[in-house]
Parts: structure tokens; C-alpha cells; sequence
């Protein structure tokens, strides 16, 4: 009994080494044919390899796989409220319907506050067109049907604007979206 249990110990070992072995050219590349196996969690931090510029779709939609979240590649035009809401309904980017604006949390989940000037995005990041500008999120004001949170991609902060009020579309595919606010 003891002999298998130092076996299996053995093995074990052995596999966590060949793992960590691993050559860097098995990690996961920045642009890459499908599937891609997210398994996001929002407690987890990605340091390297967080973003995948989706091959197949074009090399229109980048995969966050921290949060999961497929994001248009490069951002919209500034618009209203209502325009970029149904902006991001029409888009058909990467052969892909079903996009939408994203929740407050989803777009601040895009902020990297240690980079400066902005953009505020983690260093590295694929993205294209990203100004260092004002964005609309899909979330409105609480009590407040004419207003929406926007992010600020310049400080990377959160403020209210008016719906009317001119600023960026970033549109999403995924997530819970902002209705289960």
C-alpha cells in the first residue's frame, strides 16, 4: 500500500513539473483560431495572455477571457444614447449578431488606472481606435430614465451624462447585459 501511494505521489510530482515546463510557445497567442476556452472568473486577475484578437471572426472581436466578454475590436462613433444602443443591436461584426452595449461594470472592467495618459487599458491590450474619451454604458440612472453611467477612458472614471449627451459606442457580445441591473 505504501509503494502505490509513493507511486501515485511519484506521478503526481512528475506531471506538475512537465506543466510548468511547459514551453512558451504552448501558451496561448494573441491571435488565434477558435475555440478558445474561456473559463472567466471574475475574481481572477490575467497578467499575460488575457486578451485573443478572434481569428475567425475576422480580426473583428477580441476575447477577454478574464471576464469572458467578446469585445468589439475597435469602438464606434460618438453618438447619443439611443443611437448607440441601437448601433450596437444592428452591428453584425465578425459574422456575429447579438451585440449590445455593456453593463457600467463590464466597460470599467476594461480600465487599467495604472496606465497614464490614456487610454486607461492594460498595456498590451489589442484593441483599435480606443480614444481617450467618454464611452456609454448600457446601464441607466437609478430613478432617472434620461440619464446613463459612462466611463471615462482618460482618468477612468464613472460619471452620469444625459442621454442626449455625444459620446463613444463600444459595443459587447456576452455577459448578463444590462437589464439584470
Amino acid at each position: 500500500m505504501k509503494t502505490s501511494t509513493i507511486k501515485w505521489f511519484g506521478t503526481l510530482v512528475a506531471g506538475w513539473f512537465a506543466v510548468l515546463a511547459a514551453p512558451a510557445s504552448a501558451q496561448l497567442s494573441t491571435t488565434a483560431n477558435g475555440p478558445y476556452y474561456a473559463t472567466p472568473s471574475w475574481d481572477q486577475k490575467l497578467t499575460t495572455n488575457r486578451f485573443v484578437i478572434l481569428a475567425n471572426w475576422n480580426n473583428e472581436a477580441v476575447l477577454d477571457r478574464e471576464t469572458g466578454l467578446v469585445w468589439e475590436r475597435s469602438p464606434s462613433i460618438s453618438t447619443d444614447w439611443i443611437q448607440a444602443s441601437f448601433q450596437c443591436m444592428r452591428l453584425y461584426a465578425g459574422g456575429r449578431s447579438g451585440w449590445r452595449l455593456p453593463t457600467v461594470q463590464e466597460l470599467l472592467s476594461l480600465v487599467d488606472r495604472s496606465v497614464s495618459p490614456g487610454p486607461m487599458l492594460p498595456i498590451g491590450h489589442p484593441f483599435a481606435n480606443v480614444e481617450s474619451s467618454v464611452y456609454w454604458s448600457g446601464t441607466v440612472i437609478s430613478g432617472n430614465v434620461n440619464a446613463a453611467w459612462v466611463v471615462r477612458f482618460n482618468d477612468g472614471l464613472v460619471d452620469a451624462n444625459s442621454k442626449s449627451s455625444l459620446r463613444l459606442a463600444w459595443c459587447v457580445r456576452g455577459g448578463q447585459g444590462p437589464d439584470a441591473q
